[in-house]
């Protein structure tokens, strides 16, 4: 009896039965899958639409975006709070028949910013034209030219006027002269140096009396190559070419009357001036 019952015994120890450690992994295939069948359901289950509440849903989006107003049944929010009607809501519903605001009646944002910016550079073009003065004027006061030279702001920019008589030129003649060169200096720095690019345009006039001579036939003549004379001499201390432009006027625009000494002195003059650099604002006629 006991050999059979030694023999039983070595065939259970040979591991022939399915509850050992190595069978576990059969847990956790089943849990896996069991899930992955639950997964399958829970896809198969929402992949069915409804498609008569869907084109409802489509057509109430529609009319919400498009202004229109759908009959209370054909909208699938029927009978539902809007979110706008709920309490605490910061922003009151749109009413029924209301119509959307113009957009003709809403500002151009861009022209706006535009006209914003352009006065914005015109202040600050007109801040730096008056620094320029400030500086012209201490300057011809330090060092004896009050007298000779006039600083002004008008339409067309800073204007620094130059009377020819004594400083600038003898009479007849478009020599620069030497009292002269260390004032037209010190303007040439403060419009090279000065912080602006503005462009400068050399503006020569000469009073009514006819001149006629070998070298000028006639005022006009005289005062081209009097601004030319300028011109060059703002040329040879660094003002860029790009920013220079010269103009000759003769007698055709006086600033004082002709029929006196006095008034034809003021006449005789070469005008720097100092352009603006205004941008125009949209919507503004050339």
């Amino acid at each position: 009896m006991s050999a059979p019952s030694n023999r039983r015994r070595r065939r259970n120890d040979g591991g022939g039965g399915h509850d050992g450690p190595d069978e576990r992994w059969l847990l956790t295939y089943s849990d896996m899958i069991t899930l992955l069948m639950a997964l399958f359901i829970v896809m198969w289950s929402i992949s069915s639409v409804n498609i008569s509440r869907f084109d409802q849903l489509k057509a109430s989006l529609r009319a919400a975006f498009s202004g229109h107003i759908l009959p209370q049944n054909d909208s699938i929010l029927s009978g539902q709070t809007a979110p706008f009607q709920q309490p605490g809501a910061p922003v009151s519903p749109i009413q029924p028949g209301a119509q959307p605001e113009n957009p003709a009646n809403i500002p151009n944002l861009s022209v706006q910013l535009h006209n914003d910016i352009a006065k914005a550079a015109a202040a600050q073009d007109l801040q730096n034209l008056r620094r320029i003065r400030r500086q012209v004027e201490a300057y011809a006061k330090e060092h004896g030219f009050a007298g000779h030279i006039h600083t002004f702001i008008d339409e067309r920019g800073l204007v620094i006027r130059l009377l020819t008589d004594d400083v600038l030129f003898d009479s007849g003649a478009a020599t620069l002269k030497s009292p002269a060169l260390p004032l037209l200096a010190k303007i040439s720095d403060l419009i090279t140096h000065g912080g602006v690019t503005n462009p400068v345009r050399v503006e020569g006039n000469t009073d009514s009396v006819p001149i006629s001579t070998a070298e000028f036939r006639s005022n006009w003549e005289l005062s081209t190559a009097r601004a030319n004379a300028v011109l060059e001499f703002l040329l040879t201390h660094h003002v860029r070419p790009g920013r220079l432009a010269v103009a000759g006027y003769a007698d055709q625009r006086p600033v004082k009357t002709n029929a006196t000494p006095e008034g034809r002195a003021a006449n005789r003059r070469v005008d720097l001036v100092v352009l603006r650099r205004a941008v125009p604002t949209q919507g503004s006629s050339n």
